[in-house]
């Protein structure tokens, strides 16, 4: 009986890779980038990329069981010590715009929970956007070491409730449509009106598509903790899958009865989750209180995900990089064992991020940005899974494992080299603006943030293996 409670059912960890795929806010970002169209493309994506993604994700798990299963030890394990740090630098620099996007929401929900509306937005300079969003970054810096503990509890806690308020936001939303007044907004609603519209805007977009449902790795290391591996990893994928299917497809269904799909908000990817709970709640002759029980459940989940982010992210980089690749003073840790100089630069670097977007029109702009950014560094850090993947079925005699992705060789590489190629293309595409006019000013004023942003986050990462060097030279 003792065996038997230390193994994981598949049931279960298809939920917990669940909470960690998708949210509601993925289905509105991408939902205001391709309308309807997105249906489509969520199950293109998820048939032709997740699945294959994910039972990859499992192997790799798998082979480096005694590692942990980190994505910088599945590289390292692969490639080397220099390419398993600059995967570990990779990962923490996709986290800044990450944080610092999620202080953002924090911000937009309180201005939500005491306004009642999207006034902020009109009222608050982008100044005070940033300044407020940073204050609230070094808020979480402080406090998370007291209160990590419950935090990590309410950040279960608040994902639980999200998942809950998505799927009660279908389920109301399709029995509206039963309803006296019941219509959907977007009209008219034929099966054309569900295919994307393929050209160089959605190109840029599809780096955020992936960003939302990417995630899959933080549960690899639980699949050497099933009882059959083998036939139950697939299981819980194939669940996982199928669940992200219904959420994505019917939840951006949902969200084409209350918008039309033609004319959207421009404000959409900042408001839109509040917007979405205001209409319902209204429909409902509930006035604003959905809208205020999404701004409560966004800002306690949001604040707990800042606070075990900002500790988990910086800690990952100081302890599983190598020493030797990071100055000495970067991964000192003090009496209670924080890596306060760790801290400092993510901190830093999380200003660099904001002060960048500070100068752009509005505050929308900022948000849209930030967001955009994520939709490039997510995917590019994503490429590292399947470069690894690769190179453990190149030589698959050494990288033995008990669960195995396609057991033919040529086959799982092929399938490897697909998301590759996909992901990279994703994130090339990703750095052209979403949001602006193609060839306008604002266009050419986020493409060079892009580029500045990634120059400076990725390039770090070179620079400190030298600096360390220089140190040990001395």
């Amino acid at each position: 009986m003792e065996e038997k409670k230390k193994f994981i059912s598949w049931p279960v960890l298809a939920l917990m890779s669940f909470v960690t795929v998708i949210g509601f806010d993925d289905i509105i970002y991408n939902f205001a980038n391709q309308g309807m169209g997105v249906i489509t493309s969520w199950i293109i994506l998820l048939l032709l990329y997740v699945i294959p993604y994910s039972l990859m994700v499992g192997q790799l798990g798998s082979v480096f069981n005694h590692e942990g299963g980190g994505l910088s030890s599945w590289v390292r394990g692969t490639s080397g010590d220099r390419l398993g740090y600059f995967t570990a630098w990779t990962y923490w620099a996709a986290s800044i715009p990450y944080v610092v996007d999620t202080a953002n929401a924090v911000v937009v929900g309180f201005g939500w929970l005491i306004n009642g509306n999207d006034s902020m937005e009109d009222t608050m300079s982008n100044s005070m956007f940033a300044l407020l969003t940073f204050v609230i970054f070094l808020a979480f810096i402080f406090l998370q070491r007291h209160f990590k503990k419950s935090l990590e509890v309410l950040s279960t806690l608040g994902g639980g409730a999200m998942f809950i308020l998505t799927v009660l936001f279908v389920f109301m939303t399709f029995t509206s449509l039963f309803m006296p007044n019941g219509h959907v907004e977007t009209q008219p609603m034929t099966w054309r009106t569900l295919l994307p519209k393929f050209d160089l805007h959605y190109l840029t977009t599809i780096g955020l598509l992936i960003y939302a449902i990417n995630g899959a790795e933080l549960v690899a290391p639980f699949v050497t903790r099933m009882k059959k591996p083998t036939r139950d990893f697939p299981r819980a994928m194939v669940m996982l899958t199928v669940m992200t299917i219904f959420l994505t497809v019917f939840g951006s269904f949902s969200l084409g009865v209350f918008f039309d799909a033609h004319h959207l908000p421009n404000n959409l990817k900042m408001n839109g989750s509040y917007y979405a709970f205001q209409r319902l709640g209204e429909f409902y002759h509930l006035g604003n209180t959905l809208m205020y029980v999404f701004a409560v459940t966004q800002i306690i989940y949001m604040c707990a995900l800042l606070a075990v982010l900002l500790d988990a992210m910086t800690r990952m980089l100081i302890s599983d990089t190598g020493k030797q690749f990071l100055p000495k003073k970067l991964t000192k840790l003090n009496a209670e064992g924080l890596p306060i100089n760790g801290y400092i630069l993510t901190t830093s670097l999380s200003a660099f991020i904001l002060l960048l977007g500070v100068f752009l029109p509005e505050m929308n702009d900022i948000f849209n940005w930030l967001l955009n950014l994520n939709g490039i560094i997510s995917p590019g850090v994503t490429c590292w899974i399947f470069y690894a993947f690769i190179r453990i079925r190149m030589d698959s005699r050494r990288f033995q494992s008990d669960y195995v992705f396609i057991k033919n060789d040529r086959m799982a590489i092929f399938v490897g080299w697909w998301c590759l190629v996909i992901t990279i293309l994703a994130t090339i595409f990703g750095i052209l603006p979403q949001d602006a006019a193609y060839g306008s000013s604002l266009f050419w004023h986020e493409l060079i943030l892009n580029i500045v942003g990634i120059v400076v986050l990725i390039g770090l990462g070179f620079v400190m293996p030298a600096l360390a060097k220089r140190e040990q030279q001395v």
